[in-house]
């Protein structure tokens, strides 16, 4: 009971310490360190079990996976700013949609991305540019972009059957089913979620602009009104070029079509907006610096997460939960939530997870394609809490808000909203 104790007394203090605007590339080695000492690591030794072996290697491998797509990503985004061609795209989407529909422009072009297979980080890299021109236009305070973002790109389209986001791909290594896995369920979860997310989200933005709220200009962001904007063809095309050749690519290059789709898309970007930069160099520097803090950030909460993993706490966490009665998919759904919470992540929970997880509920006669489907809708619930890394990037490197004011709208459609839809699941499966 002591080490279930140490486990989620550094969790809690890594998520007060984010809320209070900590930097997390401090404090999440700073809680590990914690969760170490209690749970008897030896912190001296750099030996295989000890602490910063294992911090550092969750560290390490996040960063050596993802930084070239962090860094393109960010690239991208800054260009399409810096050349208008976001702008452009904004003002298109809000003669069509209208301004008092801005954040639902916002979470539909987030959905589409995510499901043409860019990452959610690389949505919103690529997104936000596009997201306060809509939001400035519309005179909606800019604290909701963040949770827009997020609605848009890790709920109902990140874990939905057919996705190509890694979410979706990582039980087939387990499960051995196929990305459309348990779809007759999938379909209604996935409706229910975006419409009930549409609506709460409305909700709390008509909420706040009626207390008063509107968006607040800052001396960073960029002047449309004053600038000859790109057609809308060279502006679109890029982010096409990106859906389009990461999906066609994925089979065979995997991770490196992404890298390859988003390498295309700043030349296009570059190549058929020239005349409208304003200052390439500027903007090449800002996307890499923006690039490293988000890298940095989601590897911190990786490292937390790999140590956290080692601790005698997450082990009887497994057990109780791998033991629960019931349904099996009642008992998986609950391991995969409370397992992406401690670890920060949806991918990385369920990574964790799977390898003990699937044979347990195969052998105990659980639907391989159910339990897919329900793994995924779970691993999107608790990983979206304050420590995530996306949701530190996003909030804080992306958006240049604060958790103090921007946290409470993504909890509600990250976390709330998908516990709700794993509840769903199960129900429909356990009916059908």
């Amino acid at each position: 009971m002591v080490e279930i104790l140490v486990l989620i007394l550094s969790l809690a203090l890594l998520i007060w310490l984010t809320m209070r605007g900590a930097n997390l590339i401090v404090v999440a080695p700073f809680c590990a360190l914690i969760l170490a000492h209690f749970s008897g690591f030896d912190i001296g030794t750099v030996e295989e079990h000890g602490f910063t072996f294992i911090y550092m290697k969750g560290f390490t491998s996040f960063f050596a996976s993802w930084f070239l797509v962090f860094l393109l990503g960010s690239i991208f985004g800054k260009l399409m700013e810096d050349c208008g061609a976001a702008e452009k795209v904004s003002h298109y989407i809000m003669t069509h949609v209208g301004s008092e529909r801005a954040a639902v422009a916002v979470v539909l072009a987030c959905a589409v991305l995510t499901y043409g297979g860019v990452s959610v980080f690389v949505v919103a890299f690529t997104s936000y540019p596009i997201a306060l021109s809509l939001f400035r236009e519309a005179n909606l305070p800019r604290r909701f972009i963040p949770g827009c973002l997020a609605f848009g790109s890790a709920t109902f389209t990140m874990t939905s059957a057919g996705s190509p986001e890694i979410q979706n791909w990582i039980p087939i290594k387990y499960l051995h089913t196929s990305p459309w896995a348990g779809w007759e369920v999938s379909i209604p979860v996935a409706i229910f979620m975006a419409f009930a997310g549409f609506i709460w989200l409305n909700k709390m933005i008509s909420t706040a602009v009626a207390n008063g709220e509107v968006f607040e200009h800052r001396d960073n962001d960029p002047h449309p009104d004053e600038r000859n904007l790109p057609s809308l063809l060279p502006s679109l095309l890029p982010l096409f070029s990106i859906v389009l050749i990461s999906f066609l690519a994925h089979d065979v290059l995997r991770q490196n079509a992404l890298v390859l789709a988003l390498l295309i898309g700043c030349i296009l970007t570059y190549l058929l907006n020239m005349s409208h930069f304003q200052n390439t160099e500027k903007a090449l520097h800002e996307g890499a610096y923006s690039a490293l803090i988000a890298t940095g950030n989601t590897c911190a909460v990786v490292g937390f997460g790999a140590v956290a993993k080692m601790t005698p706490g997450f082990d009887i966490a497994m057990d109780f939960v791998m033991n629960l009665p019931g349904s099996g998919l009642v008992s998986a759904s609950v391991a995969i939530i409370i397992i992406a919470g401690i670890t920060g992540s949806a991918s990385g929970g369920q990574s964790i997870a799977l390898p003990e997880l699937a044979p347990h509920y195969l052998n105990s006669g659980v639907d391989a394609g159910e339990l897919h489907r329900v793994v995924a809708i779970s691993s999107g619930a608790l990983d979206s809490l304050p420590h995530n890394g996306y949701v530190v990037t996003t909030v804080r490197a992306i958006c240049g808000e604060s958790h103090a004011s921007a946290y409470a709208p993504i909890f509600a459609l990250t976390v709330i909203l998908p516990i709700i839809g794993t509840v769903m699941a199960v129900t429909l499966f356990s009916i059908f």
